[in-house]
């Protein structure tokens, strides 16, 4: 097969070899042809450096493919007479701006970088002068790293197989091997997993002042921080009883309970219930219970959230369109992590709710825990009276649909 070799000083040489061949036997043929000892030749293919010991076709080299040979002791143009053009040891550009506007100037050169080393590429072109000279020294300590690693890696060829600890390190060496490979597969075929996943926000009305709403599916309950209520006009409505702790990655004081207020998505108004959170680090969160009420569908192949089973749709915010200071609140999601307060977290005494009965009981009689507070609430939010619901949770032993039964037959 044939491959094009490019060099530093934009020199073409063209090799007809075997698809099988070493890539130290390819270095020894260019060796001939540019001038370039073998061991100062650095090789790279997809940005990638070919090690000698590694075979052309276990590389995926295939017929008409273009290689790009460096210097292994200095990057890129070190080889140029023009002083300007030099590199520092640390892999610098002496003269950066006339080191940068050489590389601009080869086309060629401009055309494979942006493919095999779109940050390095985005320096080049960029004029920011000290990102360029970081780029520059961080490819030089990538190769460095690289030829240590290949002269350590032979070395070990050539240890005492009797020796503990040398097989040790053989085995370190093709752990790391199969580490780097798995690496540069997934750069090639999956390069999004590289990406940052930004999370879903959209934007929403509560009661008549637009947010930027984070939907998370993982969390059971729709929150909102005491600022964010206050700044809706919200927190005149804050119900008390519901206070508690919510536990998740770490944990939150829960100030109580937003009953109803109209939420605006799209065009089309929708009620909403809210757990009020002392937390500073996140506005308003979007939870499942709303999803499920309210019929939304995630969409990520169309990018929207559907709402009422399709009749509304918002796009999902682009990062661009997301405040930074929302971006760090992901670290948190995870905190306002359920329905009810009771759910979230245990209630102390004092923070039963009125009405109950004494501090730890409900109506007088020992209280079953957070599993029957929910079982009241729920029965309450269908219409009936707390009292009503108490008194046929106690004569159904905590039954929730016998108790239910028993309310709609009443």
């Amino acid at each position: 097969m044939k491959i094009t070799v490019m060099t530093a000083d934009e020199q073409i040489i063209t090799l007809d070899i075997d698809r099988d061949e070493a890539v130290e036997n390819v270095k020894a043929l260019l060796e001939v042809e540019s001038g370039v000892a073998l061991q100062q030749q650095q090789l790279l293919y997809n940005g990638k450096e070919m090690r000698n010991h590694e075979k052309l076709s276990s590389l995926g080299v295939v017929d008409g493919d273009l290689i790009m040979m460096v210097s292994n002791s200095v990057p890129l143009l070190r080889s140029s007479r023009n002083d300007d053009l030099r590199v520092n040891p640390d892999g610098s550009a002496v003269n950066p701006a006339a080191f940068q506007q050489q590389l601009r100037s080869d086309s060629n050169f401009m055309a494979q970088i942006f493919q095999n080393d779109p940050e390095l590429a985005q320096a080049i072109s960029g004029n920011d002068l000290n990102k360029f000279q970081e780029i520059l020294r961080q490819r030089h300590q990538q190769r460095e790293v690289l030829r240590r690693r290949e002269e350590e890696e032979l070395a070990l060829l050539h240890a005492d197989p009797f020796d503990v600890e040398a097989q040790k390190k053989i085995e370190a060496a093709i752990r790391q091997k199969g580490i780097d490979e798995n690496w540069a597969a997934a750069l090639e075929h999956n390069p999004e997993g590289f990406a940052r996943v930004v999370m879903l926000y959209v934007d929403m009305e509560v009661n008549g002042v637009p947010l930027k709403a984070f939907v998370d599916s993982g969390a059971q309950s729709t929150i909102i921080s005491k600022d964010c209520a206050e700044r809706c006009g919200l927190l005149r409505l804050l119900d008390q009883r519901y206070r508690g702790i919510a536990h998740g990655v770490g944990q939150t004081e829960i100030l109580g309970r937003i009953h109803v207020a109209p939420i605006k998505i799209g065009n089309v108004f929708y009620p909403c219930t809210f757990t009020v959170l002392d937390s500073p680090n996140m506005e308003f969160l979007f939870g499942l219970d709303m999803l499920r009420k309210h019929q939304c569908i995630i969409d990520l192949k169309d990018n929207v959230l559907r709402v009422g089973g399709g009749e509304v749709s918002v796009p999902f915010l682009a990062e661009k369109d997301i405040p930074a200071r929302y971006l760090d609140e992901e670290k948190y999601s995870k905190q306002p992590s359920s329905g009810t307060p009771d759910a979230l977290g245990t209630k102390d005494n004092k923070d039963a709710p009125t009405g109950s009965g004494s501090s730890g009981a409900v109506g007088g009689t020992p209280n079953q825990g957070s599993d029957f507070e929910a079982k009241i609430a729920k029965l309450v939010e269908l219409g009936f009276d707390r009292n009503s619901v108490i008194q046929a949770l106690k004569l159904f032993n905590g039954n929730e649909d016998q108790a239910a039964g028993f309310l709609f037959g009443g």
